[in-house]
């Protein structure tokens, strides 16, 4: 099946969603290429990019995962190659 190389940026706004958010991406850590995670502790908000190479309906599948999650919002954009 075709990859395609993708980044998800994810900014969590409830800190009660974190593990939930851990969970997902464990789950979909055999896609994952790297992860970077950065507390922004005077906005309360923590902001990570996950880096993937996968199919196009794994990428999409995770991204909507995240952002059915409450107080988190996924979006992905592709590589064009």
């Amino acid at each position: 099946m075709e990859t395609r190389v993708a980044v998800i940026s994810v900014i969590v706004e409830d800190e009660d969603a974190v593990s939930r958010v851990n969970e997902l991406l464990h789950a979909y850590a055999n896609h994952i290429i790297g992860r970077m995670g950065i507390p922004y502790r005077a906005k309360r908000v923590s902001l990570i990019c996950v880096a993937m190479d996968a199919p196009g309906d794994v990428i999409n599948a995770l991204t909507g995962a995240l952002g059915r999650i409450g107080g988190v919002t996924a979006k992905a954009a592709y590589a064009r190659v």
